[in-house]
């Protein structure tokens, strides 16, 4: 069984930086993984990719902003947001992209993060 931990998140002024981690467990066959963020009220949306070949995606909004990386040794993908905006507040979760028969993907159960002005 393969689980997603997170931790990092919390309440940051308008400008700000945090950083998120998320370390995975059990078996798997790594192909990527991410983070997605859920605004109030809307839907979850990708905010930044790490796929195993060492690329990474990102989305318009937190380009020259955010940051991923992967820690291999430690299994754990971070997630460094500087220059926080108000609109980044949300609900941030991690995503692992297993490879297998079937494309499996795993969820953390969500950090939140709360920009302030």
């Amino acid at each position: 069984q393969v689980q997603l931990v997170e931790s990092g998140g919390g309440l940051v002024q308008a400008g700000g930086s945090l950083r998120l981690a998320c370390t995975a467990s059990g078996s798997y066959r790594l192909n990527a993984m991410a983070w997605y963020y859920q605004p109030p009220g809307k839907r979850r949306g990708l905010v930044a990719a790490w796929l195993n070949d060492g690329t990474t995606n990102y989305a318009d909004s937190v380009k020259g902003r955010f940051t991923i990386s992967m820690d291999k040794d430690k299994n754990t993908v971070y997630l460094q947001m500087d220059s926080l905006k108000l609109e980044d507040t949300g609900v941030y979760y991690c995503n692992l992209e297993a490879l297998g028969p079937t494309m499996t993907y795993y969820w953390g159960q969500g950090t939140q993060v709360t920009v302030t002005s």
